[in-house]
């Protein structure tokens, strides 16, 4: 039975989980909270549900060691922004969140991560980041900062990977994720101006199936009425 482990268990990491158990797969979730991991568990009672905090180095290695093997790693931690507005009016503390607390634990599960999957010689390792990976957009320079080096260690690491026929990809998800979290934002909007966790699934779904003839190493979601730019 393979077995997918994700990071960020609490609402796309969460719907991860419930499609792949769906499929027959052993799932395991990571959060920090033990609430997070409390509904995982509810929604999928066979799931491996791990308290830990992605920044914490020590954290993410006990995660890999109480979760064992794992095929498919999906890191779909994040941040809730803490500023939005033009660079000059920033306070000097606006990039902490993002490159001092997301960034670090982004790179904590990429470097271990992708570790073990090098010393197994097979599986696939999946950042999931949105569209400011591609594009530093207005209001949101300090987020893009840490996206652009989220898309910067994947393409490395992809590089380093493939010779241990391991797959890393980044998948970037260019608009507002559907969830409880974000349906005030999208309330008057139309479906497909946002993106579907499950349609989420699906990308990782397919990134995961492909064979070593073909990888893809960066797959960009974008819903018909968002903004989109080749």
């Amino acid at each position: 039975m393979p077995t997918l482990l994700v990071f960020g268990a609490r609402n796309l990491g969460r719907v991860l989980a419930t499609e792949f158990a769906a499929d027959g797969w052993r799932v395991a979730g990571v959060a920090r909270s033990e609430k997070t991991i409390r509904v995982l568990v509810g929604d999928v009672p066979a799931a491996v549900g791990v308290i830990a905090d992605a920044a914490n180095p020590q954290d993410v290695e006990r995660v890999f060691r109480d979760v064992g093997d794992v095929d498919l790693i999906v890191n779909a931690i994040t941040t809730t922004p803490s500023f939005g507005g033009p660079i000059h009016e920033a306070p000097p503390d606006a990039l902490e969140p993002y490159i001092g607390e997301l960034l670090p634990a982004i790179f904590n599960v990429l470097r271990t991560g992708g570790r073990v999957l090098a010393e197994r010689g097979a599986g696939t390792l999946i950042q999931v980041t949105g569209g400011s990976a591609r594009r530093g957009n207005p209001g949101r320079g300090p987020w893009a900062a840490a996206a652009f080096a989220t898309r910067a260690l994947v393409q490395a690491q992809a590089a380093e990977l493939r010779e241990q026929n391991v797959h890393a990809a980044l998948l970037i998800v260019d608009a507002v994720i559907e969830s409880d979290k974000t349906a005030e934002w999208l309330e008057e909007e139309p479906p497909e101006k946002s993106a579907s966790m499950q349609e989420v699934a699906k990308a990782v779904e397919y990134l995961h199936s492909q064979g070593s003839r073909g990888w893809t190493h960066e797959l960009q979601l974008t819903p018909s009425l968002e903004r989109w730019v080749p």
